[in-house]
């Protein structure tokens, strides 16, 4: 049964992509080609809608063929007029849906940072595209040892890509680890929480930098799959994850984290490294409790 729930399920969502993704890159095209910024602006408000229409279509697959119950809390209520900073735990593909069962028509359609490989992903990478997902190019430190021109390269995508953001609701979602959980990870970094590899504040602060002054809240996101065992994305489509907690604290925004330069001012660097590190420290200890629910 877990087998043919996860064949149904991947049929489903793979129709669901390749009917929508059509509409989507006329009008993702159209925007690109065709002058005059009303144009533009109606033709971006179309590919959002196309959006979320296709990702509430996958809420409603999963629904049907996963028994998996999203147990959502969150302290305030959400508006799609509001733009908002997401910073969220990240151990699986699951984390997606779980964003989607959270957010999708009630924030406006998320942003994500991607990694610059995904964009040859089949239908998924144009639809990146035409969203204007920004896609970033990570280096090791032993690649920037080499080639230390490239330093600095992803930040000035981020800043680039925040831009584009500015004068429409936007809702901006950092995965501050940069990529997902596993117990080697988090022993090779050392890493001094229990739960989490450790943040990097240098993407945040570009966002707050480009943003700051145009995002109304910060929306603190912890994401739990009690049982000990984290959950591939087969294992969801399988019916092999009863459950989901996805927790969200509503917090205000600094003005002091966007205000001077991360890379060239030491106060500015401490102050929003020192913001990450309570941020991350308060997640941690909230997982620890969330996976005991």
């Amino acid at each position: 049964m877990g087998v043919l729930r996860g064949i149904t399920g991947s049929i489903l969502l793979l129709l669901n992509t390749v009917v929508l993704i059509g509409p989507m890159m006329v009008l993702a095209l159209l925007r690109l080609l065709v002058p005059g910024a009303a144009f533009k602006g109606a033709c971006a408000r179309g590919v959002m809608a196309i959006a979320e229409t296709w990702a509430e279509i996958c809420k409603a697959i999963f629904a049907l063929v996963t028994p998996t119950r999203w147990d959502i809390r969150c302290d305030e209520a959400l508006s799609r007029d509001t733009s908002y900073l997401v910073v969220c735990n990240h151990q699986s593909w699951v984390d997606i849906p779980a964003l989607v069962q959270t957010f999708n028509r009630k924030t406006p359609y998320f942003k994500f940072f991607l990694k610059k490989e995904l964009i040859w992903v089949p239908f998924l990478g144009l639809a990146f595209w035409a969203l204007d997902y920004p896609f970033m190019k990570r280096y090791s430190k032993a690649f920037l040892a080499k080639h230390p021109h490239l330093k600095g390269q992803d930040l000035e995508i981020t800043r680039a890509a925040c831009e584009k953001f500015r004068g429409m609701p936007v809702t901006v979602v950092n995965f501050l680890e940069g990529t997902r959980f596993t117990a080697a990870k988090h022993d090779r970094q050392q890493s001094p929480y229990r739960h989490l590899l450790r943040p990097k504040a240098g993407g945040v602060a570009f966002v707050l930098a480009a943003l700051g002054d145009s995002l109304d809240a910060l929306l603190d996101v912890t994401v739990v799959y009690p049982g000990g065992r984290t959950p591939g994305f087969w294992d969801l489509l399988c019916g092999r994850v009863p459950r989901g907690i996805v927790d969200v604290r509503t917090r205000n925004l600094d003005a002091a984290l966007w205000q001077g330069d991360y890379q060239s001012d030491p106060q500015a660097r401490e102050r929003v490294q020192r913001w990450v590190s309570n941020l991350w420290a308060e997640k941690d200890r909230r997982l620890a409790d969330l996976s005991r629910d």
